[in-house]
């Protein structure tokens, strides 16, 4: 069959900030054709709808798959549905990925008849037999596959990472990605999955609680194999098991590879595998990313982030001492008055790392949307994106955003100012003289972008899609109701016994896990 891949359009913070290649996207057009398939890809952050239909146009596709890793981008691939549909009424749509996963019954309902089937979990295992199984007309013994009829059996887990590579030569402009001064940048995974249990985060409710890796001759075999000389480890948690990010480190220097590394991690694991990161420091790691998310005591109690303030500040201050660039994330919620806000403007200003600030947003498959999606002051899938309140805010809405646009504001003239601006000349010189614009482009588009009354004007518009009314919350939740991959407990994480311990006890902890 002719698979057509599709990634949907830039989110708000990516349109500055960064623009990552469609990973999960290609190792599932990698694997529909490892399955004998004739695919093709478009990602939509850097083409355009009508790139979309010309390629449509002329492939001809017998089948289009759609990454819903993102609950704002729902609107976007519904309409695509369905006037897909229209042009190419025996074209089977199906719809993958993430947040998808956790509504997939929701997701067929908007679509109308438009969106055949949802697959649920990891594509990888599954498109082939799906592509097939429509050839055979019955795709009902399909893993994860969800129609409006009859749903098939529980996703199942890549068998090994080793066996799964992404088809990155089918995107068409690998010039346009990039995280900040990494430009251009490919992504790469080395492991897959989280162990932890955020309240706010669905990776682990994705994933199980599984933690698997790729070998270190794998990863090595891959960066070898990329001319990009930016590399985003696209990992949930970098280096959770040290002797595998030391196995990795030990495969790049006897390879010689030479490139610059941008990573997310979590402070206690910085501080637990001090000698790992170390040696990342010596072999290409310049960027890491902490998620914080609190500046206080009760904000890290909230979202079940068992690192003291002590800690994290600690792992903040040897990151620094490796001279890694540290980019850290707060988390606004809205509760906050304007004097928390201040608070937090002074707190970021007084530290000299790189702050984001995000907004509180239940997501379906995490602990606060059970909690708290009954309380939602809108259902537009489209103001899920973590830049947007959805919850009611103690100050009134267009006081909270201007509170935290103005916090933002402040973040980024700390750092793209006129001093961070003269810092970045020889940066952005030896960027335009290769021919890449991204990092350059980004230093201007904040103020187009980041715009309270923007924010206020995404309320008011009429809503296309919405999600359902939601239940009455519970205090108690069934940890197995959040899974999308049931766990399988200890087997399924390739942690050594001294890992799991120290995981287990840097954990708030749900049972049936």
């Amino acid at each position: 069959m002719k698979l057509l891949a599709v990634h949907p359009s830039a989110l708000m913070y990516t349109k500055v900030f960064l623009r990552l290649e469609p990973l999960g996207l290609e190792l599932v057009a990698g694997a529909a054709r490892d399955a004998g398939h004739d695919v093709r890809l478009i990602d939509l952050q850097v083409e355009t709808h009508k790139d979309y239909w010309e390629i449509v146009q002329e492939f001809r596709p017998d089948a289009i798959c759609f990454s819903g890793n993102y609950l704002a981008n729902v609107p976007e691939i519904v309409d695509l549905c369905k006037e897909t549909k229209q042009r190419l009424p025996g074209c089977l749509t199906v719809v993958g990925g993430h947040s998808v996963s956790f509504i997939a019954k929701d997701v067929l309902t908007l679509g109308d008849g438009a969106i055949d089937c949802i697959l649920r979990g990891e594509g990888e295992p599954s498109i082939g037999p799906l592509l097939n199984g429509w050839q055979d007309g019955d795709i009902s013994k399909v893993p994860g596959v969800v129609t409006m009829d009859f749903e098939g059996p529980e996703p199942e887990f890549v068998k090994s990472l080793d066996t799964v590579r992404p088809a990155r030569d089918l995107l068409r402009h690998r010039n346009k990605y990039f995280i900040g001064t990494l430009d251009p940048a490919a992504s790469i995974e080395f492991a897959r999955g989280c162990p932890w249990d955020c309240t706010f985060c669905s990776a682990w409710t994705f994933y199980g609680r599984s933690y698997r890796t790729a070998s270190a001759e794998t990863i090595a075999d891959e960066l070898e194999a990329l001319k990009e000389p930016g590399i985003f480890i696209v990992d949930d948690v970098a280096f959770v098991h040290a002797e595998h990010g030391m196995a990795i480190a030990r495969e790049i220097r006897k390879r010689g590879i030479k490139k610059e590394y941008y990573l997310e991690t979590r402070a206690d694991v910085l501080m637990r595998n001090k000698e790992v990161f170390k040696e990342w420091s010596e072999i290409g790691l310049s960027y890491i990313f902490i998620g914080l998310e609190a500046v206080d005591e009760e904000g890290l109690k909230q979202f079940r982030k068992r690192v003291s303030l002590d800690k994290n500040f600690e792992a903040l201050e040897y990151a620094r001492s490796l001279g890694l660039m540290v980019a850290i994330n707060i988390i606004a919620d809205p509760s906050w008055s304007k004097e928390r806000f201040e608070a937090v403007r002074q707190w970021c200003l007084e530290i000299p790392d790189i702050v984001n600030i995000s907004v509180t947003t239940p997501y379906p498959g995490t602990e606060i949307w059970h909690k708290e999606a009954r309380r939602l002051t809108t259902r537009d899938y489209r103001l899920f994106d973590i830049q947007h309140a959805v919850l009611p805010t103690k100050l009134s809405l267009p006081e909270f955003y201007e509170e935290l646009v103005k916090t933002q504001q402040v973040l980024n003239t700390k750092h793209m100012g006129l001093r961070a601006l003269w810092d970045t000349v020889g940066i952005s010189t030896r960027l335009l003289m290769k021919g890449q614009t991204n990092f350059v482009k980004m230093l201007w588009k904040f103020n187009s972008v980041f715009n309270p009354k923007l924010q206020l004007d995404d309320h008011m518009r009429r809503p296309k899609y919405e999600m359902p009314i939601q239940p009455d919350a519970v205090d108690k939740i069934n940890a197995r109701d959040l899974y999308v991959h049931d766990p399988k407990g200890r087997r399924s994480r390739a942690l050594d016994d001294a890992t799991e311990k120290f995981v287990d006890e840097t954990r708030m902890g749900v049972e049936a896990s």
